[in-house]
């Protein structure tokens, strides 16, 4: 690998595994993410360390997993004290430069170690500022309409050149150009796409039509697959009264087009690297998935592939390994020591579960085995994966699911209670014990085993924890309805804030 290359992360906000042409999508118009599969090396199998934004992305930036960090939901916040690979990469020479969303609690504008930044939060910031300066100051929610809306497919209000996934590309190709050519630079685009809501801009919606869409996929029996959290997402989503297929088929039609937008747009960012894409390692990754009304679910907080699984292409300078594909489980956790590797860093090792994925690739003694984990305590959803098995353990349900990957890639049948299985199974179990024991991470085990909290519930009525979402200019403009004004705003409401305080929107 060159000498300090240069860095650029493309980074997508809950996109899937298999939403890309290249590795299997008949239907999903992807070229420029192709075109990173055919010249880079694609890891076909990495996971979330957390399937949700904020846990996966300290996970990623810190080196550390989130029981680490006590950072396992999008309500808990990242330590102030950990060093980011921004700032290491700072002291290394690197200009580093982040766009879009960072999605770093609790002061989302913090530097972590960035040089300078172009935000976009879903607030006050600059995105915000650069549609007012546009004239688009009347939209209240520029990330597409909240609250009942959240998982309703919807026409952007902004006309594409506006839209965020083009202002993320526009501000890094800012950077590009007027970056300081004597040093080496670090590049973080981060799409709020294909994040809910689902906000394609026109034409862009036209790109696909439900009727092109395949329904959800939804084995027989496969509510016996979902744990309490699939049920508390269908219900704060407004998912939970119903299954609606040709809805679903509609959202993924959106979804795609979300996805084909914002590949459009790396192929901007791309070209204006120019003669520098040669020196220049670049990632493509994403924070977690969605099932898209897979196993009649929507939303991520889940450990079936759907949710869980997410792609990872590297491209290495030079056309190093290009057109590989690796099929060791790897996970965001080996991006922070690939990265300082990559700036010739003495020290790039952080945590022993992160790896230099180039050593992946080229050391045969291959990683085996990666974990993830949301929440904690009574409402903990813990994983363990190899090449051929997935374990998953949810405390809220006080309950074990285990996939045989080889001959069921799907996730169809829980082989938990399978004599035939029970080796394995206790395996993978006790890979969580042993590495929480390790950390001393002991709270959630009682001695040998899982510890009881006891199962936890959903509200009999089923109006109880609809998310409820509002900006804070959506409100302000609610008021200045005169008599039409509500006289009482509902409290904002997102996913876990009933059992637990200060979750974030995401």
């Amino acid at each position: 690998m060159a000498s300090q290359p240069n860095i650029l992360l493309l980074f997508t906000d809950q996109q899937r595994f298999d939403s890309i042409g290249a590795l299997g999508n008949p239907i999903i118009r992807t070229p420029v993410i192709d075109r990173l599969c055919k010249e880079g090396t694609v890891f076909t199998r990495c996971y979330t360390p957390s399937p949700v934004c904020v846990p996966a992305r300290a996970a990623m930036v810190t080196g550390l997993p989130p029981h680490c960090t006590c950072c396992w939901d999008n309500c808990t916040n990242i330590d102030p004290e950990v060093p980011s690979f921004m700032e290491k990469l700072t002291v290394r020479g690197y200009q580093t430069h982040g766009v879009g969303k960072m999605h770093f609690t609790p002061t989302r504008r913090r530097m972590w170690g960035f040089q300078s930044r172009d935000i976009s939060e879903r607030s006050d910031d600059d995105y915000r500022a650069f549609l007012d300066k546009n004239g688009f100051d009347y939209v209240l929610d520029v990330h597409g309409t909240l609250g009942e809306m959240y998982t309703i497919p919807q026409v952007s209000l902004m006309p594409a050149h506006l839209h965020e996934s083009a202002w993320v590309a526009d501000c890094s190709i800012d950077f590009v150009k007027r970056r300081d050519t004597g040093n080496p630079f670090f590049l973080w685009s981060s799409f709020f796409s294909p994040h809910p809501p689902f906000d394609a801009p026109t034409p862009w919606n036209f790109l696909y039509w439900a009727g092109q869409m395949p329904p959800p996929f939804r084995p027989s029996g496969c509510e016996d697959l979902l744990n309490y959290w699939n049920e508390f997402q269908n219900r704060t989503k407004y998912r939970g009264q119903g299954f609606d297929e040709m809805l679903m088929r509609t959202i993924k039609a959106y979804y795609y087009a979300s996805i084909s937008f914002v590949d459009y747009q790396i192929g901007r960012i791309l070209e204006a690297l120019g003669k520098e894409i040669d020196n220049t390692l670049i990632i493509f990754t994403s924070d977690h998935g969605e099932l898209l009304g897979d196993y009649g679910c929507m939303g991520k907080r889940c450990m079936l592939d759907a949710a869980a699984r997410i792609p990872l292409i590297v491209r290495w300078p030079g056309g190093e390994m290009a057109g590989l594909e690796c099929d060791a489980p790897v996970s965001l956790l080996d991006i922070h020591p690939t990265l300082l590797a990559a700036s010739g860093h003495p020290d790039s090792h952080v945590h022993r579960e992160g790896q230099n994925l180039y050593k992946i690739l080229t050391d045969e003694n291959k990683r085996e085995i990666v974990f993830s984990q949301f929440q904690t305590g009574k409402l903990g959803l813990y994983m363990a994966v190899t090449r051929n098995f997935k374990y998953i353990y949810s405390a809220a349900d006080e309950r074990e699911w285990f996939f045989d990957l080889q001959i069921d890639p799907q996730e169809t049948h829980n082989y938990a209670n399978n004599a035939l299985y029970a080796d394995e199974l206790k395996s993978l179990r006790q890979a969580l014990f042993d590495r929480y024991n390790y950390d001393g991470y002991s709270e959630i085990l009682d001695r040998d085993n899982w510890r009881l909290f006891g199962k936890q519930k959903l509200a009999s009525h089923s109006d109880e924890g609809l998310m409820v979402q509002y900006s804070a200019r959506a409100k302000e403009t609610l008021q200045q309805l005169g008599p039409y004004a509500p006289t009482r705003l509902p409290e904002e409401s997102w996913p876990g804030k009933n059992n637990y305080s200060g979750q974030e929107r995401s």
